[in-house]
């Protein structure tokens, strides 16, 4: 074990920097955790580009990451399930466990969760992180210590697809962003059994990857017209790709479930507009926090829209989500 903490710190907007923490002194029921492998999140980058995302605001500095993997360097007194030496996933969110939220399984909405780099909490871009023992879930031999680091962006799927989104065996889907959350989403809809999986993205390479990955078809929106308000732009690209890809608005041609994991206003309007009447639109990608819905649709079609905010019931989730892949 090196003396070494190398973190990666934000400092402020687009001021990042390689700086040496303390390493973290465990307590009796906690491992420390050599971090070995950390995905970049949607939510690193919004806090380097803008600072903030909603009402988390980085006022200090803060170290990023929090979808990580690695190997126990050390644990508590009274920890007895773990080693060191042991391959774990990590989950990056603490809860109280007493509070409504956590007793009714919505672990995600606890009002006191510690989730790393969400402000004012650090997050795992550093040699070691602090972890309740209960919280570092073993890898089995067959699942990479990169797979370990993705379990947590795939909680994130299921949880949308799945929990809220109630995707069920032959039904259709529409994801729009093809990045990394966009793509686990996509990934989760063919495990459940989907029967069309749509990929919406602007950037068609992304696009190809996506149709290799997981999903069965792809729609490339059409070009805005100059002077175009957004919500005309999204009433003509919505009817352009029902043409495109046979879409109704009800039966066996329609789209059971909406997922939007870009955030881009464009993209929500065009779900309400291609969902079917009483289909389900599940809000997971974050971006300009103030955008025009049109509750006309919202209400004529008995939309069901849900907003997505990490994933629920962690306590059960990864573990499951690491059985099913080590399987």
């Amino acid at each position: 074990m090196t003396s070494d903490n190398l973190s990666f710190v934000l400092r402020g907007i687009e001021d990042v920097v390689y700086e040496q923490r303390p390493i973290p002194e465990i307590k009796e029921n906690e491992v420390l955790v050599t971090v070995k492998k950390t995905g970049i999140c949607g939510s690193d980058v919004h806090y380097f580009v803008e600072g903030r995302i909603a009402d988390f605001i980085v006022k200090n500095p803060m170290v990023l990451g929090h979808e990580s993997s690695g190997v126990i360097s050390k644990v508590g007194s009274s920890v007895e399930n773990l080693k060191v030496g042991d391959r774990v996933a990590m989950e990056p969110g603490a809860t109280c466990g007493t509070c409504e939220s956590c007793k009714s399984g919505r672990y995600e909405l606890c009002p006191d969760i510690i989730f790393a780099a969400t402000p004012p909490y650090d997050g795992t871009l550093g040699r070691y992180y602090r972890l309740p023992a209960h919280l570092a879930y073993p890898l089995p031999d067959n699942v990479t210590l990169e797979d370990g680091a993705m379990m947590e962006p795939l909680a994130v799927g299921v949880h949308s697809v799945s929990n809220l989104g109630g995707l069920r065996t032959n039904q259709t889907i529409a994801v729009f962003g093809c990045g990394p959350v966009g793509l686990l989403c996509m990934a989760v809809a063919k495990a459940i059994g989907a029967s069309r999986i749509i990929a919406v993205d602007i950037i068609p390479a992304r696009l190809d990857f996506a149709k290799a990955y997981a999903a069965t078809e792809t729609y490339l929106p059409v070009k805005p017209e100059e002077g175009e308000s957004k919500i005309d732009y999204s009433r003509r690209n919505a009817a352009n790709m029902k043409k495109v890809l046979n879409i109704d608005d009800r039966g066996k041609t329609s789209i059971d479930l909406v997922i939007d994991a870009s955030g881009a206003e464009v993209s929500i309007q065009t779900g309400f507009y291609i969902v079917k009447s009483g289909g389900t639109f599940v809000q997971v990608g974050m971006g300009n926090p103030n955008v025009t819905l049109n509750l006309g649709l919202l209400m004529t079609k008995e939309l069901n829209y849900k907003g997505s905010f990490r994933y629920g019931v962690h306590l059960t989730f990864l573990p499951y989500l690491i059985s099913y892949l080590g399987s």
